[in-house]
């Protein structure tokens, strides 16, 4: 067992060495999109019609840089503004059907990594470390961030985890 007690340097590591992973990954397999892109394209699949803000709380992302994803995606035809029809205030986004390709194609790409990142461990072994990872977004978590990538169980579950994180 190591000594290095720097878990909060550990962590930080191993999500930009996936982050960058993932991303490499995705534009290998001719993706447009980033790994955040492509969260944002998972939640439009999971539920159409979501605000900025809702998506931002979800992936623990500020309502400037979730204003800029969108904008991304929407200049490659990915996803549209559309004024919400039960509040004219609001403008919801959509997933076109470019979109929902290219989310299956990412998806695709995410399952695989999942695979890789379980590849030589047990499964109990893999079971506690998702229970370490939910423990520190439990203990940790603010309110201000709403729901939890944890708790998003439906564009995660089996293997389908979109790891913005």
């Amino acid at each position: 067992m190591s000594n290095d007690d720097r878990l909060i340097y550990l962590l930080s590591i191993v999500q930009q060495t996936l982050k960058d992973h993932a991303n490499r990954s995705l534009a290998d397999k001719g993706g447009k999109v980033t790994l955040a892109q492509a969260a944002i394209l998972f939640l439009l699949k999971e539920k159409d019609r979501r605000y900025m803000s809702e998506m931002g709380q979800v992936m623990g992302v500020d309502n400037s840089a979730m204003t800029r994803l969108v904008d991304r995606l929407e200049k490659a035809g990915l996803v549209k503004r559309q004024i919400d029809p039960e509040n004219r205030r609001a403008i919801s986004i959509l997933l076109t059907p470019a979109g929902r390709r290219e989310a299956a194609g990412a998806l695709t790409v995410i399952k695989r990594i999942n695979e890789e990142i379980k590849k030589d461990y047990l499964p109990a072994e893999v079971d506690a470390f998702k229970k370490i990872l939910g423990g520190i977004l439990k203990k940790f978590k603010t309110p201000s961030t709403g729901m939890s990538v944890m708790q998003s169980r439906s564009p995660r579950a089996a293997g389908k985890n979109i790891d913005t994180t």
